[in-house]
């Protein structure tokens, strides 16, 4: 059980996150908010850290199935930084959700994708250091709920 046992996902969640990890969503139609669609299903079914190595797999091998380099493409930071977002989102919100779509629906700002340079400086967020390793936000930390 994970400490976001109160949110839920559902089975359509799950069955999108299968076909996923299967190569069976087009990469097209993985955009910011499906990013976020698996960074919720990823925390509810595990904890924040396996959340993280989890979203990392998916997404290089998704690029590796792709014939796209990894490393070229994959973003150590970024990755991490909305898994961190997502999981604040999840403790701040009084009313758990059942499902990934209602959960975004609830929390529109997680739609905005800049919402990071709130945290972020662009030098240090678009940096090849942080690309490759997660470095801390140099301006506001993310909120972490242990």
């Amino acid at each position: 059980m994970t400490d976001n046992a109160l949110h839920q996902v559902s089975d359509a969640d799950l069955a999108w996150r299968d076909d996923f990890e299967a190569f069976r969503v087009a990469p097209a139609d993985f955009r910011h908010r499906q990013h976020i669609r698996l960074a919720y299903i990823y925390l509810v079914t595990s904890d924040p850290e396996a959340a993280c190595i989890r979203m990392k797999a998916a997404i290089t091998s998704l690029l590796a199935h792709l014939g796209v380099d990894p490393a070229a493409k994959y973003h150590e930071t970024v990755t991490r930084a909305w898994i961190l977002a997502v999981h604040h989102f999840m403790h701040s919100d009084p009313t758990p959700a059942a499902s990934a779509d209602a959960f975004i629906d609830a929390n529109p700002r997680l739609l905005m994708q800049d919402i990071m340079l709130t945290h972020y400086s662009r030098e240090k967020l678009f940096s090849d250091t942080a690309r490759n390793s997660f470095v801390a936000p140099d301006r506001m930390p993310i909120p972490l709920h242990v």
